[in-house]
């Protein structure tokens, strides 16, 4: 297998920015998620409610802003605003730092699926434009480096080997997916190493195939293709035997190019693990429509239908189909992690005997 297109998404649920390389780290490729968008709703009655967070999955309007590297190799990235056929506004652009200032910014907490991490409010002129785009109150966060959120539920690797899954095999059963789980009040301090993620949903890295697109791509209209982007992966690979093999795949190892031609290895492009734990449980993002900022009312809106007649392979999530795997930074190159890049060789290191089962246990969703 090889890996074909590597993606970030800086702000969390924008269309992805495209690399040639990228470094693996434990919390995932530098930059991706680590800002995040909220509705402001000052006025609702409960506290609770009164920052919503914006996610592709309720918020299609998140469809039409597309980000980009900056022209000069400066540390920032450009986000723009692409309004819909139609519309009486303008494009507009506005440009942020990958790794901005945070000492004058007005710090909060955010509660994501449950999982709750500090990050900072990025202030009036970066919020300003954002509003004016949406059309209502927006505030965009940042989390900035050092801080991260739990991983919860059956996903992080200590908790699949919690879970009680063997080389080779998976759970014997659903119940011990949930029992894997420890409620966050009975844990004592963080064990050391233990695994972060930032405002990516469940884990630092996602991983599909281009077999298994082509096949979602042969259940729409003649000339029709699936855009691999609405399954919002950071990992793109060609190479597998058929479309879905990886339901089954435990691990994979990334092996630079010139290390794949018997060169001599350092320690940033020596051999890179991922360790694949969960399914990706999916929804109605994969029905957006990019160019209108809506769900399509089309064939191509019925996407998240059409997989729901043979993909619906997770035991603990039946009423919902499963494309990718979820992934964490193994151990080869003692989990530092590593340079990859669009071409490399892929090895499959871990084949399961049976599909793991999803649990995002003690999660607010």
């Amino acid at each position: 297998m090889s890996l074909q297109q590597l993606y970030i998404h800086p702000v969390k649920s924008l269309r992805p920015i495209s690399l040639s390389s990228a470094i693996l780290t434990p919390t995932g490729i530098p930059h991706d998620r680590r800002y995040m968008l909220f509705k402001h709703n000052p006025s609702a009655s409960d506290p609770a409610n009164q920052l919503q967070r914006m996610t592709v999955t309720y918020f299609a309007e998140l469809g039409l802003f597309t980000q980009s590297l900056s022209e000069a190799d400066n540390g920032r990235f450009t986000v723009t605003y692409n309004p819909p056929p139609g519309a009486e506004r303008e494009k507009t652009q506005l440009g942020l730092e990958f790794d901005p200032d945070v000492r004058a910014l007005q710090e909060m907490e955010v509660d994501l699926h449950g999982s709750k991490t500090r990050a900072m409010d990025m202030g009036r002129e970066v919020n300003g434009w954002f509003s004016d785009c949406f059309g209502w109150d927006v505030i965009c966060v940042y989390m900035p480096k050092g801080s991260t959120r739990q991983v919860l539920g059956n996903l992080a690797p200590k908790a699949v080997a919690a879970d009680g899954t063997k080389e080779g095999g998976s759970s014997n059963s659903w119940f011990s997916t949930l029992t894997a789980y420890v409620p966050e009040s009975l844990k004592g301090k963080e064990e050391e190493g233990e695994e972060g993620i930032t405002f990516a949903d469940c884990a630092p890295y996602l991983v599909v195939t281009e077999e298994s697109v082509r096949d979602v791509s042969s259940r729409l209209p003649d000339g029709a293709e699936m855009d691999v982007t609405k399954f919002r992966p950071n990992i793109v690979l060609e190479g597998a035997g058929e479309a879905y093999e990886e339901d089954f795949w435990g691990a994979i190892s990334i092996l630079p190019s010139h290390a794949a031609n018997g060169d001599r290895m350092d320690e940033e492009s020596s051999e890179v693990e991922i360790l694949l734990t969960q399914n990706c449980i999916r929804c109605q993002s994969l029905n957006i429509d990019y160019t209108n900022g809506t769900y399509a009312n089309t064939e191509e809106g019925a996407v998240l239908k059409k997989l729901m007649k043979d993909r619906r392979v997770d035991q603990a999530k039946k009423y919902s189909p499963v494309f990718g795997r979820y992934g964490f930074l193994g151990g080869k190159g003692e989990g530092r992690g590593g340079m990859v890049r669009v071409g490399d060789e892929v090895r499959l290191s871990k084949r399961n005997g049976e599909r793991t089962t999803f649990c995002m246990c003690g999660s607010s969703r």
